[in-house]
């Protein structure tokens, strides 16, 4: 494992720097958001800058860590470790495999369950469309597409347009949002149309 180079990549979609955990369930929300997307690391004892702090003691990150992916993310992860040790400072890269049970769920502070995504360096709410998405995407049933004039519409206009939102789809064909919501579902899980969400907006495209 080559920190140092992981290290110059910075954060991302799959990396996560933490000085230490002060906090399992604010850590949660970022493990779960690994094992919701193709998974990743965090490296501890490591600045948001990428300078090496090192960890003062791995045996109390890993707790944390583990308290974190045990009590506050459902369904459980678990993480695998590794200490590597960089110019004679100790580095902790906790694992977090891409999950075959998702949506996973991190508990907030209103006592409630929510999912979490990966966009860019950030750990973010998904969407509801995202979370059916996830939920779905473990099921090998297939997709089943009801190829009506809304679908044909839709796609029609992302042929002109490159994207919507789906407000603007519910605007368009003036549906109800449960109704659009289920449609673009079923055209994202049958790669039809590309979900793309960021820190402003989610919005689609024809794949």
């Amino acid at each position: 494992m080559n920190i140092k180079r992981m290290i110059m990549e910075g954060e991302g979609v799959a990396q996560d720097f933490k000085k230490t955990i002060t906090s399992s369930e604010k850590i949660a929300k970022t493990l779960v958001a690994f094992a919701n997307n193709k998974g990743g690391k965090l490296l501890i004892g490591v600045l948001d800058d990428g300078t090496i702090k090192g960890v003062k003691s791995e045996d109390e990150e890993k707790y944390m860590i583990n308290r974190a992916a045990t009590f506050f993310c459902r369904p459980v992860l678990e993480p695998t470790f590794e200490e590597v040790y960089v110019d004679d400072k100790l580095v902790l890269v906790a694992e977090v495999a891409p999950s075959d049970s998702k949506p996973h769920y991190a508990l907030g502070e209103d006592g409630k369950w929510w999912v979490y995504i990966r966009i860019k360096d950030k750990s973010m709410l998904a969407s509801k469309i995202v979370v059916e998405v996830l939920k779905r995407s473990n099921n090998s049933d297939g997709v089943l597409i009801e190829y009506s004039s809304k679908e044909k519409a839709l796609l029609e206009y992302l042929h002109l347009q490159e994207r919507i939102t789906v407000k603007e789809y519910c605007e368009m064909l003036n549906l109800s949002r449960r109704r659009a919501q289920r449609i673009l579902v079923n055209l994202v899980l049958s790669g039809v149309i590309r979900v793309h969400t960021n820190e402003k907006e989610e919005y689609y495209t024809a794949s």
